[in-house]
């Protein structure tokens, strides 16, 4: 009985994965679909903005990710400025595929991480202290149609095969092409009647930029371990606490429920409509074993960054999250998206939070 037990439970397996496969591929949510939800918890959030024309979700979810934080432990509303960040952190990527000789990637893409490191090594500035996004080429949002091609042309360039060295003073060169699209970030600027330096500003924030961690789900390393996630845009290599998707989506839940709104990167290639909805198709149950198949048939990749604020259900009961978009104020809810817990369980790349809304248990044996 146990030998005939053995030779089943494999083959379940084999079946209940590929009847998964087979609704994933089966077709996306209907763009027309309608639900009402009730709202469980929600966590005071700065505004919606939009990213209009340039690969940057990662800039305005993180940033706002952290303007909810100096909103919850300060009562203060800020609007930090997203092209702040674009400008420092396109030229160290820059100076980064330099260094590796080319064996990097420019990209418009990255992670909470680039926003991280940005403020902790160059600071940040107000919104109002730089060009609108999109005025210096005569748009009126961030477009990086024109922009980033020509940077990746640019800094593809200085690192050519034949080539002994770097072109001399190619930095220069990269960071006038930046400032041309997005503007020079200010070495100074007022704000409500003081005179900061960005990294003065980003102090007087109440930060501790040592507080954020990364967390993530797969079975190719171990659990309760530290890994590099290996996505092209987390250029930076910083790591991520590896633990099993049950327990990062219990960690979520009360990261929420204690107050804390936590950075989203993962997936929204599949069912994630415009009009504001993210659901699995019916008969797919999200588990370890089909979040790493996708994972590494390239499936479920790491594509879109977002910000969790709140929990609801919908008319059925069914558990949802709230989720504050980049995209302007599209779709349904006004740029906010309500994504099913089920999608979150399986299109989840990492978790970017405040480790003080973790338990006190769990943070010791992370370090």
């Amino acid at each position: 009985m146990k030998n005939i037990i053995k030779t089943i439970l494999p083959m379940m397996l084999l079946a209940t994965t590929a009847l998964a496969q087979e609704n994933l591929q089966r077709g996306a949510i209907a763009s027309d679909v309608k639900k009402s939800f009730k709202i469980v918890k929600e966590i005071p959030i700065t505004s919606v903005k939009n990213q209009y024309r340039s690969g940057t979700c990662w800039d305005y979810a993180t940033l706002g990710f952290f303007e909810s934080e100096i909103l919850r432990k300060t009562g203060k509303v800020y609007d930090l400025c997203e092209m702040f960040v674009v400008n420092k952190d396109y030229m160290d990527c820059a100076t980064h595929y330099v260094r590796m000789h080319g064996y990097s990637q420019i990209s418009e893409g990255g992670s909470c991480d680039d926003v991280l490191e940005v403020i902790r090594q160059h600071g940040i500035c107000p919104e109002n202290a730089m060009p609108a996004p999109g005025s210096l080429t005569g748009d009126s949002l961030a477009n990086f149609k024109v922009f980033f091609p020509e940077l990746e042309r640019m800094v593809s360039s200085i690192v050519r095969k034949d080539a002994k060295e770097p072109l001399p003073h190619w930095q220069d060169s990269v960071q006038t092409l930046i400032e041309r699209y997005v503007g020079r970030c200010p070495e100074s600027f007022v704000f409500e009647g003081k005179t900061y330096t960005p990294k003065s500003f980003a102090e007087s924030l109440g930060l501790d930029l040592d507080d954020y961690v990364s967390l993530t789900s797969y079975t190719h390393h171990p659990f309760y371990k530290w890994f590099v996630i290996e996505a092209p845009y987390k250029w930076r290599l910083k790591p991520s606490y590896n633990i099993p998707i049950e327990q990062l989506m219990e960690l979520l839940d009360k990261a929420l429920d204690a107050g804390y709104t936590v950075a989203w990167g993962g997936d929204v290639s599949g069912d994630f409509t415009r009009t504001g909805l993210a659901m699995l198709p019916d008969g797919v149950k999200p588990t370890q074993q089909l979040r790493q198949e996708q994972w590494d048939n390239w499936r479920f990749t790491y594509d879109h960054v977002m910000l969790i604020y709140g929990k609801a259900i919908d008319e059925n009961g069914k558990p949802y999250y709230m989720v504050k978009n980049s995209w302007g104020k599209s779709g349904d809810y006004k740029g906010i998206w309500y994504m099913s817990r089920d999608y979150m369980t399986l299109n989840t790349t990492y978790l970017f939070l405040n480790r003080h809304a973790l338990p006190k248990a769990f943070l010791k044996a992370m370090k």
